[in-house]
């Protein structure tokens, strides 16, 4: 029995039939587990939580780990001076201690019809990252959300907490199909607008949006959410395996049009998906959101235990 049916009581379902733009979660071995129970997620600004959990905030108050002094004034409890500085310097400070505060996490992904093209391998990357960093949040006490969108909020999943809910998690994750178009902003509005609690909140998309990605990370950031962006990016987006005369097509807008793919029309895809990520990046760096390109090749642990840990988002 695996480490997480131990944990959960899950059992093995049998294998569903593959689905036009269905995701497949595949469950974590226990080398795996044990990694991800050595791992927490890092929030750089403090979450305001109802609860204590087990998240140090940046937020001063009655804490138990000391943090600072600062000047006593008339009115402060005299239970927190530091006697020893008195002792020493002759000077009243007070003693500061961190508060320790559950973390609010959200992951929004994107399933519309363009996460779901080479047979699902962007959104199937978006599930199994969103599944492990859900995995350390709740192990770490946090409060876990996860919400799905294209042009409009499309499911979601309320905020759970404590490890016994990863269960609920993966069978929400299981039922993601990818459909629709995208409107990053409007979507995310609706979010804003369904979560009053602020934390941390995690997009994994593609980004493909013709009315431009920037609105759905500006949508959180101007409502004092912290944004991560976790750009699924394939190869194949590419067409370096399509040659010939073609007749291609948008699989969310369902326009076509014909192209003759030649050599130097390869190379000028390649071009411009670099200067995609390259425009996304520098956005997201002038506005000091964390970025992430995230290939759907790359093994998902790489991404959990490497790339993310690389950035800092977790350690």
């Amino acid at each position: 029995m695996s480490l997480l049916q131990r944990f959960f009581g899950l059992k093995k379902q049998p294998a569903r039939a593959a689905l036009a733009g269905a995701v497949s979660v595949d469950l974590f071995d226990e080398e795996f587990l044990r990694k991800l129970q050595s791992l927490s997620l890092m929030s750089k600004t403090s979450a305001t939580g109802m609860r204590r959990g087990e998240r140090r905030s940046r937020k001063k108050g009655g804490g138990v780990e000391f943090a600072d002094h600062r000047n006593y004034v008339p009115g402060d409890d005299i239970r927190f001076l530091d006697v020893g500085v008195y002792q020493r310097l002759g000077k009243l400070l007070l003693r500061l201690f961190e508060e320790e505060e559950d973390l609010s996490l959200y992951f929004l992904i994107d399933n519309s019809a363009s996460m779901g093209i080479h047979d699902s391998a962007k959104l199937n990357q978006a599930v199994k990252v969103t599944a492990a960093l859900s995995y350390i949040g709740l192990a770490g006490l946090d409060r876990v959300g996860v919400c799905t969108l294209s042009d409009q909020l499309t499911a979601r999943l309320p905020s759970t907490r404590g490890k016994q809910r990863m269960f609920r998690i993966l069978r929400f994750l299981s039922d993601i199909k990818a459909e629709g178009k995208t409107d990053l902003g409007a979507a995310v509005r609706t979010f804003v607008v369904q979560n009053k609690r602020r934390g941390l909140v995690i997009l994994l998309s593609d980004l493909f949006d013709p009315l431009g990605f920037e609105a759905g990370i500006n949508a959180l950031r101007f409502s004092k959410f912290e944004p991560v962006v976790l750009h699924l990016s394939d190869q194949r987006d590419q067409g370096q395996n399509l040659d010939g005369d073609l007749q291609i097509m948008d699989v969310e807008s369902g326009t076509s049009r014909e192209v003759s793919m030649t050599a130097s029309l390869k190379e000028r895809l390649v071009q411009a998906t670099k200067a995609r990520s390259t425009q996304v990046a520098r956005f997201c760096g002038s506005k000091g959101v964390p970025y992430f390109e995230v290939g759907s090749e790359v093994p998902f642990e790489d991404v959990v235990l490497a790339v993310l840990r690389k950035g800092g988002l977790v350690r």
